[in-house]
């Protein structure tokens, strides 16, 4: 079971009192309970430094298992697994598989062991509208905890939550906020009760985010560092099958390669070729999946935009018949990488970049007056490789120069991006242009890989006994737009984007 948990924290002295609920909000009466729980993590706290949590609680309505996984900022989603026979007066708790394999990506296959033991004594109140539906939960915690291990340190405290519920927003938590505020209670600085108890064992964030006086390293590693983030709190979202999780894991991997080599003289691109090639490796593990999803909502897009009269036939339920079983086999592969030994050595890879990067001198250079340098060389790949397209006919090879320029239009994006904390507008406003060009390109390309995909769809659907008329059609739409493609858009698209890539 899965919840998303939207919540503010509070500090609250132990004498002080709480202030009125503001309207509408109706408190029933309170509830009270003890609960217990003991947190697990790697030694190294690995669970913790990206904002994790794992926890075994006993007590309240929802005692077992509680992994908690940040989503943004004041929220969170819990993945609850409940108590098996005899679990819960355990003297020995050990996490469940599927929770384990859920942060397998943090952990690196080190063992879950118990790091803080917490005891909360809890008043709790439900808040609901005129109709009885809920809109917070507000709860009194008093809490005494102490961390686990070689040596343990004991805290007590005092902390408010407010929880939204099932029909409240956040506008409800502001005015909640307002309240608090104007009683003196103060927002927490621990986004968690166990980062309160661990407080500094917790490892530091690795770097700030950079300024408008930062150097060409900073910059560089900045980007990276938020691609790696990105990378591992994925994982558990592509194990889970959330919705996009796939493209955005993807995305990411593509992004750090492509920092890697545009900016490769400021990370040496020597000594970052082998994670280069691993990075392209997982990308293209993860972009069979991606693909398929893509293609399969394109071609029923087009299935559903067709008059009732040209869909002959059950053709939605034929589209997904085929891209049911390949896309199983392709998340098979995907979770098979996920749990092999390479995925492992990559991020250990990455981290090792990011603790020890191995730099050249023009890392220490200041980046402002600099970075035009690395957008202009990224957009003249792109404006290469289209050049070359449009000295061709109709033919292979320019389909394969509009693909590459279409990936070098990527390569300028993400490097834009890197640039924009220093460059601001001027890069925000290239990345606007160039993400128009890719736009027109990456429509072009997926019209490309549809064409053989319906015609496969078409002659199965003959052999079947039934009629491949309407994919015949859908392949005529597909190869008329192709035919029709004009530079004009593309161009003026790129123009822009070079105004953008030489403005300082």
């Amino acid at each position: 079971m899965t919840v998303r948990e939207t919540e503010r924290k509070y500090d609250l002295d132990e004498d002080a009192a709480l202030p009125p609920w503001p309207e509408p909000a109706d408190a029933a009466g309170s509830q009270e309970f003890v609960l217990e729980a003991i947190y697990f993590d790697t030694a190294d706290l690995r669970l913790a430094a990206d904002g994790v949590t794992l926890r075994r609680r006993r007590g309240g309505a929802d005692s077992g298992w509680h992994l908690k996984l940040p989503v943004a900022a004041d929220c969170r989603d819990e993945i609850r697994v409940g108590f098996t026979r005899g679990e819960a007066g355990r003297r020995s708790p050990q996490p469940p598989d599927e929770l384990v394999r859920l942060v397998h990506g943090f952990t690196r296959g080190r063992p879950l062991v118990p790091v803080a033991e917490l005891t909360t004594r809890r008043r709790q109140w439900r808040l609901t509208d005129d109709s009885g539906r809920g809109l917070v939960t507000v709860v009194d915690d008093h809490v005494t905890a102490h961390t686990m291990g070689v040596s343990t340190e004991a805290r007590s405290w005092r902390e408010v939550e407010v929880e939204l519920d099932e029909a409240g927003d956040t506008r409800l938590l502001d005015r909640f906020d307002r309240r608090l505020r104007k009683a003196g209670v103060r927002r927490s600085e621990a986004p968690s009760k166990l980062a309160r108890v661990l407080g500094d064992r917790i490892p530091a964030a690795r770097r700030p985010g950079p300024d408008r006086s930062a150097t060409l390293g900073a910059v560089v590693l900045a980007y990276l560092a938020e691609q790696a983030r990105v990378i591992r709190t994925g994982d558990p979202a592509v194990r889970r099958e959330v919705p996009d999780a796939v493209h955005r894991m993807r995305v990411a991997t593509r992004r750090m390669r492509s920092a890697l080599q545009a900016f490769g003289a400021v990370v040496d691109r020597d000594a970052t070729g082998d994670l280069a090639a691993e990075l392209k490796w997982l990308a293209a593990v993860l972009g069979v999946a991606r693909d398929l999803e893509v293609l399969e909502a394109r071609i029923l897009a087009a299935v559903a935009a067709l008059p009732d009269e040209l869909v002959l036939g059950p053709v939605a339920a034929q589209v997904t018949r085929y891209f049911t079983g390949r896309r199983v086999l392709a998340r098979d592969e995907v979770l098979a990488a996920l749990d092999g030994e390479r995925y492992l050595a990559l991020l250990t890879a990455i981290d090792r970049l990011l603790d020890t990067p191995p730099l050249t001198p023009a890392a220490g250079r200041r980046a402002r007056p600099r970075l035009g340098a690395f957008l202009d060389r990224s957009h003249r790949r792109v404006d290469t490789h289209l050049r070359a397209a449009e000295r061709r006919g109709p033919d292979v090879e320019r389909d394969i120069q509009l693909h590459d320029a279409r990936k070098a239009a990527k390569r300028l994006r993400y490097a834009a991006e890197a640039a924009a904390p220093v460059l601001g507008e001027p890069a925000r406003a290239l990345i606007r242009q160039v993400r128009q060009v890719q736009e027109l390109l990456g429509e072009r390309q997926d019209a490309i890989v549809a064409l053989p995909v319906l015609r496969e769809l078409g002659a199965a659907a003959a052999l079947e006994g039934g009629n491949g008329f309407t994919f015949g059609v859908l392949h005529q739409q597909e190869h008329q737009a192709l035919t029709a493609t004009t530079w004009t858009p593309v161009r003026r698209a790129l123009g822009r984007a070079a105004r953008g890539a030489t403005a300082r």
